[in-house]
């Protein structure tokens, strides 16, 4: 995947500034299926690592033959975590996306056997509760972008004693939605939902759109992977 873009990083910079600062669902939408095309261009510009960052700390901690788990991949984009983890060893994907325009993008690449379009944090995902082995959910978790009303839904898909990562960030603008994220994290924990495997602290994790946003003027902003067991006995 090279970058053949020719856009600056200035340019991808205000692009992805107007995506997490915009409100309206379907503005959103639209300016993801818009951005669909360019999109893999665009994050090898940020050096944004996220999903090869999930794919590894699950991929360290799985257990079983990987070749047989069945993996939902949440905010699924154009496919860039399905494509880490088949590096890996997976090789069953279903996936969602509430853009059209990047699920369109996904299912070119011939890795899901299944893609489906949700409005993720406004409805139930479309799945059995306990169907997966892995629920994913990279890059979407953050101000701007899908409500944390979502994570119960992604445990509630996990088979018991399977895994649910996530990721978020820790620049500025995003504190107190992350506030929120580890306090709905925390409170299933303490309910003996699932059990907290790994917290990875990645300080490099993507270049930051604007200044203020960056950490320790490094021109970069840091980030965090979650990786949670759900517990064996849980029925939901």
């Amino acid at each position: 995947m090279a970058a053949s873009s020719g856009r600056s990083l200035a340019e991808v910079q205000r692009r992805v500034s107007e995506v997490h600062h915009g409100t309206d669902l379907e503005q959103q939408l639209r300016f993801y299926d818009g951005w669909a095309a360019e999109y893999e261009q665009d994050v090898i510009i940020l050096h944004y690592e996220a999903p090869k960052l999930a794919a590894s700390c699950l991929a360290s901690v799985f257990q079983g033959p990987s070749a047989d788990a069945l993996v939902l991949d949440v905010a699924c984009g154009t496919g860039l975590v399905a494509q880490e983890l088949q590096a890996k060893g997976f090789c069953r994907f279903h996936g969602l996306d509430g853009s059209q325009g990047m699920l369109d993008h996904a299912r070119r690449k011939g890795l899901y056997q299944e893609l489906k379009q949700c409005m993720l944090g406004q409805e139930a995902l479309p799945a059995s509760s306990g169907f997966y082995n892995a629920v994913l959910m990279v890059g979407a978790l953050s101000e701007g972008q899908v409500p944390t009303s979502v994570i119960p839904e992604l445990l509630r898909v996990t088979k018991p004693g399977g895994f649910v990562c996530m990721t978020t960030r820790n620049n500025q603008s995003n504190l107190k939605y992350k506030k929120q994220m580890l306090q709905l994290l925390d409170d299933l924990e303490q309910r003996g939902l699932w059990e907290k495997i790994r917290v990875q602290e990645v300080e490099q994790w993507e270049r930051a759109t604007a200044e203020q946003e960056a950490t320790g003027g490094s021109g970069y902003i840091s980030g965090v992977v979650y990786l949670y067991q759900k517990t064996p006995s849980v029925g939901f």
